[in-house]
């Protein structure tokens, strides 16, 4: 357990270091919890969080039955481009936070850019 975490801590680290969001393109930093799932689109220039989403968002709550399977990662994606659109954003680059690009990160990524984000 103790390496595992090590290793993925490294992986956050190496990712982190190369990706840098701003005002006109800004990080789509994705968390995956044991029960939900989280978005956040962020300038690390001003340090600010310009939109974000999740399965608590009142959007999404009540509406899904599970909120940590492969659909309810497409809903967060989706409802993340929609409020990345009110904010006229269309340009981020994608932060996988170092879990690996499959399944639900996979998914939500394939959602976000079917929706109109360009990464």
């Amino acid at each position: 357990m103790k390496n595992s975490m090590k290793r993925f801590n490294y992986r956050v680290k190496r990712v982190r270091n190369k990706i840098k969001g701003t005002q006109d393109r800004p990080r789509l930093s994705v968390y995956r919890g044991h029960k939900h799932i989280y978005v956040q689109m962020i300038d690390d220039v001003k340090g600010i969080t310009l939109a974000s989403a999740s399965t608590l968002s009142p959007e999404l709550k009540g509406k899904l039955s599970f909120t940590d399977n492969v659909l309810a990662a497409k809903s967060v994606g989706d409802l993340i481009v929609k409020k990345a659109i009110e904010k006229g954003l269309k340009y981020v680059v994608f932060d996988r936070r170092g879990y690996k690009y499959t399944g639900k990160i996979k998914v939500l990524a394939d959602a976000a850019r079917e929706n109109g984000l360009k990464f």
